[in-house]
């Protein structure tokens, strides 16, 4: 039963990213975007690693996809343009492709397993410990500072991303908080006769 769901799950997974490119409607290369999202989070609860299958899920496909979606079916794009437009560095595509081709094929045809990696790998796993345990313990413990500096550059990143395109216009009304706070509640709101029949 393991090896069923691994195959279906796997063929699956690469269905739904061939589909993913391959598609001609945005939306339905969303959809087949989910579905391999969904494959590899089953990949995941296989390898008995249930906590990164559920972040795989509520992250990638929760808000990731959804995002994807909703940019998609909002926003009126010209993909018939696009297209065009890509057609034009298709050539220099596929020489970049062909390059990183190569590259694949050099590394793995000079891959070599260390020593002792095989006998590692047919030790039991321990079962004391849950898996989101032992991964808690090894980000807020081993390397708590790595995971902290990791957070406080993604911070700055965000900083600065906003900083960067932050554009002060004039032209717009903007919300002023501190005159609403202060403001009479008495010349708040003024009352009109307004006379049978006619307007304001």
């Amino acid at each position: 039963m393991t090896v069923f769901a691994f195959y279906l799950f796997a063929i699956s997974a690469v269905t739904g990213g061939l589909f993913t490119v391959i598609s001609r409607q945005p939306v339905h290369s969303v959809l087949w975007l989910i579905l391999s999202f969904l494959s590899a989070a089953g990949l995941f609860v296989l390898l008995g690693a249930e906590f990164v299958a559920m972040l795989l899920i509520i992250v990638y496909v929760g808000a990731v996809a959804v995002l994807f979606l909703f940019v998609v079916m909002m926003l009126d794009v010209d993909f018939a343009e696009l297209k065009a437009e890509m057609a034009r560095y298709m050539p220099l595509a596929l020489l970049i492709g062909l390059v990183i081709l190569m590259q694949f094929v050099m590394a793995f045809g000079a891959w070599d397993s260390a020593q002792g990696a095989e006998a590692n790998l047919a030790q039991p796993v321990p079962t004391d410990r849950h898996n989101t345990e032992a991964l808690g313990v090894i980000l807020y413990d081993q390397y708590f500072l790595l995971f902290q500096l990791a957070g406080l550059i993604l911070l700055v990143a965000m900083i600065g991303a906003i900083v960067l395109t932050l554009r002060h216009r004039q032209d717009i009304k903007r919300q002023d908080i501190i005159s609403q706070m202060m403001r009479d509640p008495a010349k708040a709101m003024e009352l009109k006769d307004v006379k049978p029949g006619q307007g304001l």
